[in-house]
């Protein structure tokens, strides 16, 4: 260390003269130290105040440039080095070495910069400043066709350059985006896919910008899907699958590029991993495989790729998916469910997977995950039911095959996204289905936990859905018993707090059943509606300018409902309803119109 300090001492004057001679051999003597200790080098380094002077060595005809960048790029490793090169002014003249026609220089310059943005703000904005982010990406695309080693290596350190300028820095990624970084570096994957280090550069690169909403629409404009199954196809390490993936996952959120993956063929490669993994208990193994079966999930969430991928349910992929939900594997089960759920997006997917048994098979799933089951396995398997049952001719084939039953057994899940799925699959399957909304609306079991999730405030989803089942019991039961049964068990209440929802439809379910409630049992429910404050809450709907016409519409029809009742009546005659109701005689919804000329008649002819 001794003869450090000699050759930095030496070093000085050297930088002065330019004796090129010389000045080599001092550079050559920091090389080698900082190669035995580079920390404790880097110390010395920067207490000697040499650093200043390394800018005035960076100039393109010298014969040392090189060395001097090297230099750069060993202490800049240092995180205490990285400010002190940004203030000794190392920046402009770095850049300015870009515009060499050096190979060597390029490289030593482009390691330098890169490892002084690594992880440095004051490193990144000296840099963006210089506009040294533009002559990378133009050097990019100029060398990439050239294959040979040293090129590969250059390109490898501007690529990781960039890559550590923009890291975790989103206006920096944008910058690079718009300066169409995205078509360069997916030209140069497709040309360098078998150079180890480059392909690993690049992919982390698009790692980070896929994580930009911006990047998408640029990555769909080139062939990115096709090189990354490509890619894909001749990786076996874990590893190196496991980074593909990690860049796959946030591309595959575009639908543009779901269906370009699809093309190129990944799902038939996904199918080979699961069915590779599925019976190892390795860890990796397993990762890989719930990687694999989540990311075939996420295809299916396009419109396009799904459609493509179901063909008309004779599909390969579609078959494939099938067979993962009898399987022993917790995660084929669930990505077999959310499969299915996502198939079921349109009527005719529905019908065809319900007429070949599709309900079954979910069913048995159901029924494997009673007790104690897997929570996320229970969900995805209503979820799928829950979408099977929206077309009207699959309602009465799945409550023939016993799909309530199986619904049911779930009632005491203290789970909210199985409860939300659960009141959301019965909602869809006595939709206009009378006979089944009698038989549930009598199930004294079922109501008594509605109006249980009528309270659950802390979730608001299960909240939502226990008043719309409460409603539909009734709007598509229309029954005596099952007004009834709610009564008793204290339902009315929520039911009148529905209507004063911030969802119109909402608002709108809750007035029809309560109108039906006052047609069908009003003396039943008197007591429990006057307490509810129902007048006072439809005095205030017709009054509120922002209610919907169908809210207005419903609420009239509500209050000639209720004069059937002493005292309800009576507190009708207490509010001003009249002035209310005959303003709305000139509404612009001729609907709204006429149902208030009716209302105030009978207000008229009442009081």
């Amino acid at each position: 260390m001794d003869n450090l300090s000699d050759t930095l001492k030496k070093l000085k004057i050297t930088a002065v003269d330019r004796t090129e001679d010389s000045l080599e051999g001092c550079l050559d003597c920091l090389l080698q130290a900082l190669t035995q200790n580079n920390m404790e080098t880097s110390e010395k380094i920067q207490g000697s105040g040499i650093l200043q002077l390394f800018s005035s060595l960076l100039i393109p005809q010298s014969s040392c440039t090189a060395k001097v960048a090297n230099i750069i790029a060993e202490v800049a490793k240092n995180e205490f080095m990285r400010i002190p090169c940004v203030d000794a002014g190392l920046i402009s003249p770095l850049v300015q070495l870009l515009n060499s026609k050096d190979q060597e220089v390029l490289l030593q310059t482009g390691r330098a910069l890169g490892n002084i943005c690594y992880d440095s703000h004051e490193g990144r904005n000296a840099v963006d400043q210089a506009g040294g982010a533009q002559i990378v990406i133009d050097h990019l695309r100029s060398l990439c066709s050239i294959t040979d080693p040293a090129n590969e290596k250059l390109l490898t350190v501007f690529c990781g350059m960039l890559m550590n300028y923009s890291n975790e820095n989103d206006s920096l990624q944008a910058q690079l985006i718009n300066m169409g970084v995205i078509p360069t570096l997916v030209t140069l994957l497709g040309i360098h896919y078998q150079n180890a280090a480059l392909t690993e550069m690049c992919l982390i690169a698009f790692g980070n910008l896929a994580e930009l909403e911006s990047s998408k629409e640029q990555f769909a404009s080139t062939n990115i899907a096709e090189e990354m199954v490509k890619l894909f196809k001749k990786q076996i390490e874990h590893d190196k699958r496991e980074m593909i993936f990690e860049v796959l996952a946030p591309l595959a959120e575009n639908d543009a590029i779901k269906l370009q993956l699809v093309e190129a063929g990944l799902v038939e490669c996904l199918l080979e991993i699961v069915q590779q993994k599925v019976d190892s208990d390795k860890e990796d193994d397993v990762a890989e495989l719930k990687t694999a079966s989540d990311l075939m999930v996420l295809l299916l969430l396009g419109d396009e790729s799904m459609q493509k991928l179901f063909e008309g349910g004779k599909g390969n992929v579609f078959q494939r998916v099938l067979s993962w939900i009898p399987s022993n594997n917790h995660q084929l089960q669930l990505a077999g469910a959310l499969a299915i759920a996502n198939f079921a997006r349109n009527d005719g997917n529905c019908i065809h997977m319900v007429d070949n048994g599709i309900v079954e098979k979910l069913m048995d799933l159901l029924d494997r995950h009673v007790e104690d089951g897997n929570v996320t396995v229970q969900h995805a398997a209503l979820s799928a039911l829950r979408n099977l049952a929206i077309p009207v001719v699959n309602k009465a084939k799945m409550l023939s095959a016993g799909v309530t039953e199986a619904v049911l057994k779930f009632l005491k899940s203290e789970m909210p996204p199985v409860q939300f799925k659960l009141l959301g699959t019965l909602r869809m399957l006595i939709d206009a289905q009378a006979e089944a909304a009698e038989q549930l609306g009598k199930n004294i079991k079922l109501v008594e936990r509605l109006v249980e999730w009528c309270e659950a405030k802390d979730h608001a989803g299960v909240m939502g859905e226990s008043n719309r089942l409460l409603s539909a019991l009734i709007r598509h039961s229309k029954s005596k018993d099952v007004i009834k049964t709610i009564v008793q068990s204290g339902g009315i209440k929520h039911l009148v707090t529905m209507a004063t929802s911030e969802h119109v439809i909402m608002q709108n379910e809750a007035l029809v059943a309560l109108a039906l409630i006052a047609a069908l049992e009003l003396d039943t429910a008197e007591k429990d509606l006057e307490s509810a404050k129902l007048v006072q809450i439809l005095h205030k709907l017709l009054a509120d300018e922002r209610s919907a016409p169908e809210i207005k519409y419903n609420s009239m029809v509500l209050i000639c409902a209720v004069m059937g009742s002493e005292s309800l009546h009576k507190e009708v005659q207490d509010l001003a309803f009249l002035d209310v109701v005959s303003k709305l005689r000139s509404h612009e919804n001729k609907s709204v119109a006429q149902q208030a000329s009716l209302t105030e008649q009978r207000l008229t002819v009442e009081s």
